[in-house]
């Protein structure tokens, strides 16, 4: 076995060295136009694409030859491998095939504001350091930016697939069942798919607060300053500060406070202030949209949707959402609270404990709220999986899942609304589970299968 896969791989190495060698040979002698003779363009899909899809296959292709060749998967880690290599297959396939990516233009739209000097467009709706990284990007045309985003939100997807792992484990899941999970989530994962076909920077801000927490508080400045990026990314990690400031660590909130203010110069140093009084104008901008759409399941946009059957003004609609914000707030304060006294996720510390229900403040507070930001409740409901004991709670905790994370998008009511509605109901489990101190009969059982 291990003769035949190191001779695989050499076969994989020869032919990788071949077509690179006769891709600089056509290119030296011919040009594009000699590449293009072996290029054809499938009329519904995007060239760029196609040829990272291709070649990052590829690359995993001969990985996977490699790490069996020199005996690098074993007992202990051929799930995780077998998993990470399954998941990423499974993606690259899927995202070849799309020849029309969303969100990326709007990013593109905002950084050649930026390189012109024009303000940023009223689409953009992050801190500035978004757009001014891509700003550099902007002379690689569109094609160009969209091939690097896409390829970046690929290395986002793997890095999740292992962080994702490890902090369930870190919750004290074990390792077979974390694997399990991770797998079976993201291979069926409706808001991933969003995330990943609009090339939305939702996973880099993921990865960026699942660090946050696994190097806490082994590594103050690296945990501040990893949460510090994702809330410049994307303006809504800021509430899990909250989770921060319960340990009173002053080093930590030094750091995070240091690591924000030196990140938010970067912008000012490219382009000055105004990106930022853009940004604050974009943000106020989002609170007075008079109408809805059905693709985004925020408080905000539910109660438009039933100001004509019910003749209620949009002024009325406003103070009605803010006082629905504020009961959100109250009551995700007082859940998190009782799972921090019962210790409901972790012994270990009080952030592993307040998480859980700050990722539902987190996505539902916003004005907006995409569906594909159910990527942010991911460990809202994964946590779930260990306090829930009681049949009619898995059958309400099922329901909320499949919402969530299985529903396809719709664009009539009331499907659409379902992802408003999941996370308030996994926030009532996580306040109706919180006693539950014992390991689940799922845990226990899934432990053992996975064990034997």
């Amino acid at each position: 076995m291990k003769q035949t896969t190191h001779r695989a791989f050499q076969i994989w190495v020869v032919v990788t060295i071949l077509v690179i060698i006769s891709l600089i040979v056509i290119y030296l002698r011919n040009g594009m136009d000699g590449i293009n003779l072996f290029i054809q363009q499938w009329p519904l899909s995007n060239l760029e694409i196609t040829l990272a899809s291709t070649s990052l296959t590829w690359i995993l292709f001969g990985s996977l030859i490699y790490l069996l060749a020199n005996e690098k998967i074993n007992q202990q880690n051929v799930w995780i491998v077998a998993g990470f290599f399954l998941v990423l297959f499974v993606y690259l396939n899927i995202f070849r095939e799309r020849f029309r990516y969303g969100d990326y233009h709007y990013y593109l739209e905002a950084a050649t504001a930026l390189a012109n000097g024009q303000t940023l467009p009223d689409t953009y709706l992050y801190l500035p350091l978004w757009a001014t990284l891509i700003q550099f990007l902007v002379p690689l045309g569109d094609s160009g930016v969209l091939t690097v985003l896409w390829i970046l939100n690929i290395i986002a997807l793997s890095t999740f697939y292992f962080l994702l792992i490890q902090i369930l484990q870190r919750y004290n899941f074990s390792q077979n069942l974390s694997v399990a999970i991770t797998i079976l989530f993201l291979l069926i994962n409706v808001p991933l798919l969003k995330t990943l076909g609009f090339v939305q920077v939702n996973l880099l801000v993921m990865d960026l607060i699942l660090l946050s927490l696994l190097t806490y508080p082994k590594n103050n400045f690296l945990s501040a300053l990893t949460l510090a990026l994702a809330v410049h990314l994307k303006t809504s990690p800021a509430v899990l500060v909250l989770a921060f400031l319960l340990e009173f660590n002053w080093k930590w909130l030094a750091w995070f406070a240091f690591t924000f203010i030196l990140i938010g110069l970067f912008p000012i140093a490219i382009n000055g202030t105004s990106p930022y009084f853009d940004y604050i104008n974009n943000a106020f901008l989002l609170t007075q949209i008079p109408d809805t759409n059905f693709h985004d399941t925020s408080f905000d946009s539910f109660l438009r949707f039933l100001n004509p059957f019910f003749g209620i003004h949009i002024e009325q609609t406003r103070i009605i959402v803010l006082i629905l914000k504020v009961l959100l707030l109250t009551t995700t304060l007082f859940v998190m609270y009782k799972n921090i006294q019962q210790k409901s996720f972790s012994p270990e510390n009080k952030i592993l404990n307040a998480v859980p229900s700050l990722f539902i403040l987190m996505t539902l507070a916003s004005p907006i709220v995409w569906d594909h930001h159910g990527i942010f409740t991911s460990l809202s409901f994964l946590l779930l999986l260990k306090r829930i004991d009681n049949p009619n709670h898995w059958l309400i905790f099922a329901f909320a899942y499949f919402l969530e994370f299985m529903l396809p998008s719709f664009d009539f009511f009331p499907w659409s609304y379902g992802r408003l509605f999941a996370p308030l109901t996994i926030l009532w489990l996580l306040f109706i589970t919180s006693k539950n101190n014992e390991p689940t009969t799922f845990i226990n059982t899934a432990n053992q299968m996975l064990k034997n």
